[in-house]
C-alpha cells in the first residue's frame, strides 16, 4: 500500500480527475480502516445531501492540487 501515490503527475486533466477521487476515497479508507464499519456508514452518507456535497469538495481540493501540480496541464 506504500507505493499508491508514486506522483501527482498525470497525462491528462481527466486522469487527474481520476487520482482527485482515488486520493479522496484512500483518505476515507486510512481514516477508517475497519472495512465494516465504511460499509455501515456509506448508505447514510450516499443519502445525505450535505455529506455528498463535501465529498465532491474534497475532490474538488484534491482535484486543483493535482492541477497545479501538472502546471494545468499546458
Amino acid at each position: 500500500m506504500s507505493d499508491w501515490l508514486p506522483s501527482l503527475i498525470t497525462p491528462t486533466p481527466k486522469a487527474g480527475y481520476d487520482l482527485a477521487v482515488k486520493l479522496a476515497r484512500m483518505a476515507v479508507r486510512l481514516t477508517q480502516p475497519d472495512d465494516k464499519a465504511r460499509d455501515a456508514l456509506r448508505p447514510a452518507c450516499a443519502n445525505d445531501a450535505g455529506d455528498l456535497i463535501v465529498a465532491s469538495q474534497v475532490v474538488a481540493v484534491h482535484f486543483a492540487t493535482i492541477a497545479a501540480a501538472n502546471g494545468h496541464w499546458r
